[in-house]
């Protein structure tokens, strides 16, 4: 995010400082382009003293962060990886001395010792903290109630109303206001999507998501929500949803979903799509974005009123087996508005036992998350990235739409796009 204007503190007083310690000075410039891939902010950052004098008193105790910062420098120098393949008979291979899996040093200290993988894809260290984010923020900006805490309050005691309340009839102001949103998010994610290219890492694509936030006024959904660390979800290949930005370059026939939530002026709006990059992604691949994107068509057509909820998955889930593919089934659509999430649930496999039917000024998301393989998942460590439990690829399209007296309105459509229409190349990077 762009940083505070804020003037040089001194390292030894705390006054305001104008002399930078010349070692920390050459330290910085020899990092290497990827930077250290620590996850810790101010671990590496160079020094400053108010004057000569009060930098000669404290350069003993000073110096002593210069040899970890060289040793950090050496070793990220050194850091290999393991290519990551496209499919399930990929073999992992690194530099010498040979090991099963990624360097575990460049990862979150959440996965230490972890193994249990079920694909190729690695998490990376990532490249800034949510607090720095939020830091970030204009104090203009409205923002929900979960991001100084983490804890969306005002939902979880919407779970208890909502009981009794049924799914909300949106007025028509509250409309505007979602509508309003959704239009935000739409060019948020329009951004993002510009952003994803072969060679790009996806805490860049959180990093412009932030920026474009920012610059409509508006707050980045995911941040601080249950403590979520970035603005934006990227997930890559067998990543379903929930994927956390990192260092990791995206790769010439990668899949990458990003997923947009915005809130503005006390309203969430909330959409995704699924990137190929670059020319060389498999036709398997290529048929999997299209049955995700087609599943989603296939939810949005029964959307009218007096349609069963439950009916949404059925439909989906004949799309999906079409193409040879699977519905996810832990994670479904849902309501949205002045809450991030609230009812109805959307489920959106077949046999499903949702509640309730829909009616005009109802607003919800479809989000079918469809896999290669089977339905299962599985979670990582961070408690948020879920992965395809047989490790194949996943892909997800997601819109926000509100019930109309006469069918419906796609509040995140793309520009001169009221109903879906499928091309490949509009996903292409």
């Amino acid at each position: 995010p762009p940083a505070m204007a804020m003037k040089n503190v001194c390292a030894g007083c705390g006054q305001g400082a104008t002399m930078a310690c010349p070692s920390c000075v050459k330290l910085k410039q020899s990092e290497p382009p990827g930077g250290l891939l620590t996850t810790t902010r101010d671990d590496y950052a160079v020094s400053y003293y108010c004057s000569q004098d009060c930098f000669k008193t404290h350069w003993t105790a000073h110096k002593k962060k210069h040899k970890p910062w060289t040793a950090a420098i050496e070793a990220a120098r050194r850091r290999s990886r393991p290519p990551e393949g496209h499919g399930d008979d990929d073999a992992i291979t690194v530099a010498a001395p040979k090991q099963a899996s990624a360097d575990p040093s460049a990862m979150p200290a959440a996965f230490t010792n972890y193994r249990d993988w079920t694909g190729t894809l690695r998490p990376w260290a990532r490249a800034s903290t949510p607090e720095a984010r939020l830091a970030a923020l204009p104090a203009h900006i409205a923002k929900p109630d979960y991001w100084a805490t983490g804890e969306p309050a005002s939902e979880k005691a919407d779970r208890i109303s909502s009981k009794n309340r049924g799914i909300r009839q949106y007025s028509d102001k509250d409309i505007a206001g979602i509508r309003r949103a959704c239009k935000v998010g739409r060019q948020v994610l329009d951004a993002c999507g510009r952003a994803v290219k072969v060679g790009a890492t996806t805490a860049e694509i959180d990093r412009v998501c932030f920026e474009a936030c920012v610059e409509r006024s508006a707050y980045p959904s995911p941040l601080n929500y249950y403590n979520f660390p970035c603005s934006v979800c990227t997930s890559v290949n067998e990543v379903i949803c929930h994927g956390i930005p990192d260092l990791r370059e995206l790769r010439d026939g990668d899949l990458v979903n990003v997923d947009v939530s915005v809130y503005v002026d006390g309203y969430h709006g909330d959409l995704n799509e699924t990137y190929v990059v670059g020319e060389h992604t498999s036709r398997e691949s290529t048929n999997l974005v299209e049955a995700a994107f087609k599943c989603l068509a296939a939810g949005a057509a029964l959307v009218k009123p007096g349609t069963y909820y439950r009916d949404v998955g059925p439909a989906i889930d004949k799309v999906a087996r079409s193409f040879g593919c699977s519905v996810v089934r832990t994670y479904c659509g849902h309501g949205i508005g002045d809450l991030f999430h609230t009812s109805p649930n959307v489920p959106h496999y077949a046999k499903n036992k949702a509640v309730g039917i829909m009616k005009p000024g109802h607003v919800f998301t479809i989000e079918p998350m469809i896999n290669l393989g089977g339905w299962r998942d599985k979670t990582w460590p961070d408690q948020w990235t879920a992965v395809t439990a047989d490790g194949k690829r996943s892909a997800q399209f997601e819109h926000t739409f509100l019930v109309t007296e006469s069918g419906y309105e796609i509040l995140t459509q793309r520009d001169n796009e009221p109903t879906m229409v499928w091309d490949l190349a509009k996903q292409q990077r």
